[in-house]
């Protein structure tokens, strides 16, 4: 059953995938504890909902046995020029919710076919689970220095995604290895030294969430600090050396729309509604709206 799921997975463009029970991520509870507790969450007070159900996958879906946790490449055949504004790599193409959901529900139908009847629920960085800590359970890698899922196939630039199932599946084994050895590449490039210690990031510090998930000016400090990231930064990930051997995504749903590509600041600048509806239409780029965007680009001009 494992080895026809791990193939239909793969079928589907999923890059791993590995399997964990439901029980309780016991290891975890402290950590969690300790970094809300410390404000690391910043404004993102919907961090601190659902305690319980973040390190006990089964209360997510009741009568659940299984995760299936699955990975899927996301780095695109072409990127931005380094010298403009930038636009972090998972969010080139259409919004991930929707592209995996779609290979989520397909995957667990082909499962109910051959293997069931099955009762489950698919997630993607959508619902209070803890997805690095269950793909480690599962066998698919490591958590590195910047806190991201690293596989030794596919580096960092991986989807995380999740089936919680009633079927009896054997977990696979964990992985017990960290293979970030000596490097602090991801530390030391962080521009805003949001990563205070070994997978513990300060949100109040990282441009992802200045960029994307805070509402209101960004402060003088942060600005200074910011390089050229207009909407997400993959700073920590592009000087990983495990992205050296980043797989690139089969998924044309993924690639950048052939105008991103094209932007130069100048045109950034003059970014209007209508230009960011249509570059934007499917995009993850979409959380932070028109106006968030045009305060990131409004925030870079001002550098310049």
């Amino acid at each position: 059953m494992k080895e026809r799921i791990k193939y239909l997975a793969r079928s589907l463009g999923f890059s791993g995938c590995g399997f964990a029970s439901t029980t309780e991520l016991t290891s975890e509870r402290t950590s969690l504890m300790e970094w809300l507790a410390s404000g690391f969450h910043a404004n993102m007070n919907y961090m601190e909902n659902h305690f319980e159900k973040r390190l006990n996958p089964s209360l997510l879906v009741e009568g659940s046995k299984t995760v299936i946790s699955l990975t899927f490449p996301y780095f695109p055949d072409k990127i931005q020029d380094s010298s403009t504004f930038q636009i972090a790599k998972y969010a080139y193409g259409e919004d991930y919710h929707d592209v995996l959901k779609d290979k989520l529900r397909i995957l667990l139908e082909q499962i109910d076919i051959e293997f069931g009847p099955v009762s489950g629920r698919v997630f993607t960085d959508s619902a209070p689970i803890l997805e690095r800590p269950l793909a480690v359970r599962s066998g698919l890698g490591w958590i590195g220095r910047n806190s991201l899922l690293i596989t030794k196939e596919s580096g960092s630039f991986v989807f995380i995604a999740e089936i919680l199932c009633d079927l009896s599946i054997d977990p696979d084994t964990p992985f017990d290895n960290n293979f970030c050895g000596t490097c602090r590449a991801c530390i030391d490039n962080c521009p805003t030294s949001a990563i205070i210690a070994d997978g513990v990031i300060d949100s109040n510090r990282c441009l992802s969430y200045w960029t994307i998930e805070h509402k209101g000016e960004i402060p003088e400090e942060i600005q200074n600090l910011n390089r050229n990231r207009m909407y997400g930064c993959d700073i920590c990930q592009d000087v990983c050396p495990w992205n050296r051997r980043a797989q690139k995504t089969t998924e044309p749903r993924f690639q950048p729309h052939p105008e991103l590509l094209e932007f130069t600041n100048e045109d950034w600048k003059n970014l209007t509604e209508n230009e960011y509806s249509r570059l934007f239409k499917k995009s993850a780029v979409k959380r932070a709206k028109f106006g968030g965007l045009r305060r990131n680009i409004d925030s870079l001009t001002s550098q310049l």
